[in-house]
């Protein structure tokens, strides 16, 4: 049912409240779905398992997964729980792998997503009366949409400018003063990279918050990001098939990792090998299951985003998940070691004179994989110095990633810009 709280409302409820109200709705969540969606049906009877067997939270464990691949064996409408006639809106993803995941939305639905990022841009210093610039992608991607009605819940005033035609990006920021950005990181980097160009400090506008989603990005990210835009940046994680952005939200206050919003959704982290449910504070693979989702709710599914589950803390009762930086279907094996794109993002911020603007590129000339990291140098240099730097980085990587890597240092706007999500591999093999 939609929400009562007042928008941007973070429930007070103690833990044991929401424990009980978790196992509630989670009986119902796993009763809709047995009676409504085959494929659970089949997945639940061929695991030995019915809803009513489960009788604590700890008894989800013995109930089967959800992978990307199941959402697209029943592509488009299979895993509904509601008859179509009842979906208020559809959401996909792009489908570049093979076919897309569709979701769907009831009317309540849409109100529970609304108020979920209403909370999070609250949860992020947003206020009612704020100007929000959101330039997350419209369209068949959550980001715009989600961000869209969300900070129109809360009371906010919107900009829908979407990605892409950056330089009227600036000159709309110049023009109607947002106070808040949300975009995806390394789009708001180009942003900054086109404000210096225009000779406007990005320091000197009206930003004042940055909520940043829809991809992996570190702890140096933001304090480059930070000192640059004179922002406060925050981290909002989500993603389609359990419901868009607003499943967990960092508080601007802390700046500590992303509370779930464990009242509509419940975080368990499992090993990636075993599958095996690992205690909170050890490092695995998040997996989400709904709680009250209707059009299409999901039990057990593998986001396959690495995180730890930590106590909560500017919201006590909702635990945090810690910021996402790597994916396990993003890592490169390089010579036997496990690399993930934010690691070498990390040691390409700890080089002046290099940019987070970069490109691992995968290899295999002989029998062995190799990486080239391709990154931008800050400013124009002639070719010794960027070898210079590339050593630099290369030594960095070697030393606090434990793999040998090639770099190639390129001229400033050398690399493609993303609109959207970031493309950081590039598998040549």
């Amino acid at each position: 049912m939609a929400p009562t709280q007042s928008p941007g409302e973070v429930p007070d409820i103690s833990l044991e409240q929401l424990r009980d109200q978790q196992l509630t709705h989670l009986r119902e969540t796993l009763t809709r779905v047995y009676d409504h969606v085959p494929h659970y049906r089949h997945a639940f009877d061929e695991a030995g398992v019915k809803p009513a067997d489960l009788e604590t939270l700890a008894d989800l464990s013995r109930f089967p997964f959800t992978t990307k691949d199941d959402l697209r064996q029943n592509y488009p409408y299979g895993m509904f729980a509601v008859p179509r006639g009842q979906v208020s809106r559809i959401h996909a993803s792009s489908g570049t792998t093979g076919k897309p995941t569709v979701v769907g939305y009831t009317s309540d639905d849409l109100d529970v997503w609304s108020e979920l990022m209403a909370r999070s841009i609250h949860a992020a210093g947003g206020r009612p009366g704020d100007i929000v610039h959101v330039a997350y992608g419209y369209g068949l991607f959550t980001g715009g949409l989600g961000a869209h009605y969300g900070a129109e819940r809360l009371g906010c005033t919107v900009v829908p400018v979407s990605g892409g035609m950056t330089e009227r990006q600036v000159q709309l920021i110049m023009d109607f003063e947002p106070r808040i950005i949300m975009v995806t990181p390394s789009y708001f980097l180009a942003i900054l990279d086109e404000m210096e160009n225009q000779d406007v400090d990005p320091r000197s506008t009206s930003l004042e918050i940055g909520i940043f989603g829809a991809e992996p990005w570190t702890d140096r990210m933001r304090e480059e990001v930070e000192r640059r835009s004179g922002i406060d940046a925050v981290d909002i994680y989500g993603l389609s098939e359990v419901m868009g952005p607003g499943v967990s939200q960092e508080a601007v206050t802390t700046k500590d990792g992303l509370h779930v919003w464990e009242d509509h959704f419940y975080p368990e982290v499992v090993d990636p090998v075993t599958l095996e449910v690992l205690p909170d504070g050890e490092e695995g693979e998040l997996v989400f299951t709904s709680l009250t989702k209707q059009a299409m709710p999901v039990i057990r599914y593998r986001t396959r985003d690495l995180t730890r589950l930590l106590p909560g803390t500017a919201y006590p009762a909702f635990r945090r998940m810690q910021k996402v930086t790597g994916r396990s279907d993003d890592m490169m094996i390089v010579r036997g070691v496990n690399v993930f794109p934010s690691q070498i993002e990390e040691q390409i911020l700890r080089v002046e004179g290099l940019t987070p603007h970069y490109l691992c590129v995968l290899t295999r000339p002989g029998s062995l994989d190799e990486l080239t990291v391709q990154v931008e140098a800050h400013d124009p240099l002639p070719a010794a110095d960027r070898a210079a730097l590339g050593s630099v980085l290369r030594e960095h990587v070697k030393n606090r990633v434990g793999v040998t890597v090639a770099v190639e240092v390129v001229e400033p706007h050398a690399l493609e810009r993303s609109l959207g999500k970031a493309k950081r591999i590039s598998d040549r093999r």
